[in-house]
């Protein structure tokens, strides 16, 4: 059921998008969107504007809706175990008797005076 919800979700982003790349300005022309009057024949003289609104309304209300959708099922994943919730495996710890090899820790090499000084020698 979730991944239907999934599919419906990413074909509504994908249309919305469609939807408002087809749509034109408040400036423009109807038939700037299809061609020189090509519009009037296929949707009516203003029909495009409200066929291209009224689609775009609608594929919101399903995106909004899986978005729901999609954060109850998320919700109900996470109602069984919290974010903070220890892991499911136990960690493995090293055991106390394998010996650390130790290295010896040499000081710091001393700096030279041009370096302390930030200059740089021509």
């Amino acid at each position: 059921m979730e991944r239907l919800i999934l599919v419906l979700h990413v074909i509504a982003a994908l249309g919305i998008i469609g939807l408002v790349l087809l749509q034109h300005g408040k400036g423009a022309d109807v038939g700037a969107a299809f061609g020189s009057g090509a519009s009037g024949s296929l949707f009516g003289a203003s029909g495009s504007t409200n066929f291209l609104s009224r689609a775009t309304a609608v594929l919101a209300v399903v995106f909004f809706m899986t978005s729901m959708g999609l954060t109850w099922f998320s919700s109900k994943k996470t109602a069984d175990r919290g974010v903070m919730a220890a892991p499911s495996s136990p960690s493995q710890s090293v055991p106390s008797d394998i010996p650390v090899p130790s290295v010896p820790v040499s000081p710091p090499a001393p700096a030279d005076d041009a370096s302390k000084a930030g200059s740089v020698p021509k």
